[in-house]
């Protein structure tokens, strides 16, 4: 009996050794898959060192994601002592701690990834060496929780170091089961990983560049495989990263897809803001080249050209010009006829000053399903511009008329144009009807201009009175604007308000004293009120700072 208790008491000193040797069979050869990971601040400064280990064959890696907040750049170094830098980020759970990355490493080996473990299976924990045979410990598998349907949590049985978290955790066959997590408690003997499969499925989508996590670090965001997304993210990126940051994006999209137009045209789009047009020409040119059959690839041409006429015209370039953006409108309409290029070669053509021709597209667009406020507003702009009046009342009313009372907010632009173009047509009433109903949509957003506006039609339709109050209002919104003033005294004088016109006046003249409108209607209000002689010496003011009515009135009124 006591030898059989020695024999058991002998047998796992025999496993122990047995087992540790089994472990070291692949042990020398997988922890060549092993890496440091070091991330670093803008000042160069080190933020924070990890663990980590390869998972793909072109530098694809995993660590713990902690590091990597705040940091400016990262590196690893690998099992043979050689650093490379950290790329692109492939993915990152804040959660459990654990990030995917590209390093600048290529023909890297990886660790195989195993689908998962069951409890009480045998784990060894390989932590990282620099050409040296490693230690494994050993350990076993307590409990394996599943979250998100298909991954594994583990508690287990182990002794661990601090050093020793986000190593992985292998089984018997050097499959990665886990990666360590810190352990809150500190309990000996007891340790806690994620599934590693979990952190290798990790992966970028065209929504991951808006990702608040990924966002903590500086580490550029890798593109997504996908094509549609990679051109998601080219969009959103737009928004969201600085010039410098959307370069560089841009440019590992052209290079993950040189054959898609997209990259080109977002480069175009800079270096023609930057004034770089024949950079941008070339850009465009390949994106042409790439997209033979994309009509929108000639519909980006042509806005690239009109923007660059628009807002940098000041900045000649000869190969750019309206006529090459309306006939790359024209090809975009030819590949795909839709309404949005038509519209866009009505612009182009209005911008050339062609409005006649502008009126003709807007006018077959009035047919389409772009007919719309904005259609009818644009085309009414035209008729103005050839002098066609009441053609462009007319298109203002249709404009108006593509919305329903009560009127929403929408509709409070097209009220506006047609209140001013209805006062300007000395049509006021109808204009002063306009204004009310946009005052009724846009009461928040009111400012001085549209109390002058609107006292400018009531005074013109003889509602002075209501005039009187838009024009204070006015005042007291903008008490140093010289002009309001001036109108308020023109009409207390059309009312015969004389001595409020006197007091008028003389606030116009304190607070702007260079102008001559102060004098002329204080020197009139006083001829009015029998004060001739104070009346002629400010009329004679007025006239000296130049005012061309002030003769006609001391003619009339000072003599």
């Amino acid at each position: 009996m006591i030898i059989m208790k020695r024999i058991l008491f002998l047998l796992p000193l025999i496993l122990f050794p047995f087992l540790s040797l089994f472990s070291q069979s692949w042990a020398s050869k997988e922890v060549k898959s092993m890496l440091t990971l070091k991330t670093f601040s803008a000042d160069g400064s080190l933020l924070s060192s990890s663990t980590g280990f390869f998972v793909g064959s072109n530098g694809e890696a995993i660590s713990t994601f902690a590091p990597f907040k705040g940091a400016q750049r990262a590196i690893i170094i690998d099992a043979q002592g050689k650093e490379y830098a950290v790329e692109q980020m492939l993915g990152a759970n804040e959660t459990y701690d654990v990030a995917k990355f590209v390093t600048a490493a290529r023909k890297t080996t990886p660790l195989p990834i195993a689908a998962s473990a069951n409890n009480g299976s045998d784990i060894w924990l390989m932590p990282y060496t620099v050409n040296k045979q490693p230690t494994c410990i050993s350990g076993k598998i307590n409990s394996a929780e599943t979250f998100q349907d298909t991954y594994q949590y583990y508690t287990l049985a182990i002794n661990i170091e601090e050093s020793h978290v986000t190593c992985p955790i292998l089984n018997n066959d050097g499959a990665v089961v886990g990666i360590v997590q810190p352990s809150a408690g500190g309990q000996k003997g007891v340790a806690y990983a994620v599934s590693a499969r979990f952190a290798n499925d990790l992966k970028i989508t065209g929504l991951s560049i808006n990702d608040p996590i990924l966002r903590q670090t500086a580490i550029p965001i890798a593109l997504p495989d996908d094509a549609k997304d990679a051109i998601l993210t080219l969009f959103l990126a737009s928004s969201t990263l600085n010039k410098t940051q959307f370069t560089q994006l841009i440019n590992r999209f052209i290079q993950k897809f040189p054959n898609l137009p997209d990259g080109y045209i977002n480069r175009a789009r800079l270096a023609a803001s930057e004034g770089n047009f024949q950079a941008a020409e070339d850009d465009m040119q390949q994106a042409v080249k790439v997209g033979t059959t994309s009509d929108d690839v000639h519909y980006q041409y042509a806005d690239i050209i009109y923007q660059k006429d628009l807002y940098q015209n000041d900045k000649p370039f000869g190969a750019w010009t309206l006529d090459k953006a309306f006939s790359e409108s024209q090809e975009a309409y030819r590949l795909n006829p839709m309404s949005v290029y038509l519209q866009q070669q009505a612009q182009i053509r209005f911008a050339q000053g062609k409005y006649a021709e502008a009126y003709s597209l807007y006018e077959q667009l009035t047919h389409t399903e772009m007919r719309s406020a904005d259609i009818f507003f644009a085309a009414s702009q035209c008729k103005g511009r050839l002098g066609d009046t009441n053609a462009q009342l007319a298109l203002v009313d249709s404009a108006v008329n593509q919305f329903s009372r009560p009127y929403v907010k929408t509709a409070a632009p097209y009220l506006m144009a047609r209140a001013q173009l209805l006062s300007d047509l000395g049509k006021f009433r109808l204009a002063v009807n306009d204004y009310n109903e946009y005052e009724t949509l846009m009461t928040a957003q009111l400012e001085a201009p549209f109390y002058y506006n609107r006292s400018i039609a009531e005074t013109g339709g003889h509602l002075f009175q209501q005039a009187l109050n838009d024009i204070n209002k006015a005042i007291d919104m903008a008490p140093s604007e010289p002009m309001y003033r001036a109108e308020k005294a023109s009409l207390q004088v059309r009312v015969g308000q004389h001595k409020e016109a006197i007091e008028t006046a003389k606030q116009l003249i304190k607070l702007s004293p260079e102008l001559s409108d102060g004098y002329l209607f204080l020197g009139l209000a006083q001829c009015l009120t029998n004060q001739k002689a104070e009346g002629a010496r400010n009329l004679n003011k007025a006239k000296e700072l130049g005012n061309e009515q002030a003769q006609t009135l001391i003619d009339k009124y000072a003599k």
